[in-house]
């Protein structure tokens, strides 16, 4: 016998120990395994987003008002819900990733954001540096790189309009309630993964 082949619940898990030994039904198994954990993403995200409330890390409002006052203000603009759900989950990164916070929220959004919107948030630490890296004995026109880039002046107002402003206590913001419903019809559309299929070009 090659040990357990069902989890809790009876449900069928894969028999091999090492991914040679797979076959079709395993690899099935696990496919219908995964479903209900994929579905469940959205809720994973908001109780992470939720580990941001009470860290104010030294600024104004903590970590979890500041993005609720990011998407807020990015919603009142007009902005779309994609936009908005980015600019929600912006520095969802400051906990696992303080050194590399902008990287870790666009890795999280990359298979349901369009380019420009994965773009705009992995790259805005450097383009927030504009307004503060100077105090930090940094370059604060480290953004100044990627001048010639079409998503530059995109991610230039984002951090002025939006990330940079939203440190005000007196601010009115959304509830988190409020954006649950756009979060999930965003990570509900998977635009890029190698685990889904591309469709053939037309």
């Amino acid at each position: 016998m090659r040990g357990t082949d069902m989890a809790d619940g009876d449900q069928p898990r894969a028999t091999f120990h090492t991914m040679v030994e797979g076959t079709q039904e395993d690899w099935s198994r696990i496919n219908r395994a995964m479903k209900p954990f994929i579905q469940a993403l959205p809720d994973r995200v908001l109780a992470h987003l939720k580990l941001l409330a009470g860290d104010f890390g030294g600024f104004a409002v903590d970590r979890l008002e500041h993005c609720l006052q990011t998407a807020t203000r990015a919603h009142r603009d007009g902005r779309d819900e994609e936009y908005v759900v980015c600019a929600l989950l912006h520095d969802i990164g400051d906990t696992l990733g303080p050194r590399n916070h902008a990287e870790v929220a666009a890795a999280i959004l990359k298979p349901f954001v369009s380019e420009q919107n994965f773009w705009m948030v992995e790259k805005h630490a450097i383009f927030q540096g504009y307004y503060f890296f100077h105090y930090l004995g940094l370059d604060r026109n480290l953004r100044d790189q990627f001048r010639q880039h079409p998503w530059y002046d995109y991610t230039e107002e984002f951090c002025r309009l939006y990330d940079g402003p939203a440190f005000d206590p007196a601010y009115s913001s959304l509830p988190l309630e409020a954006f649950e419903p756009m979060v999930r019809r965003v990570f509900a559309n998977v635009r890029n993964s190698i685990y889904v299929p591309r469709k053939p070009a037309t």
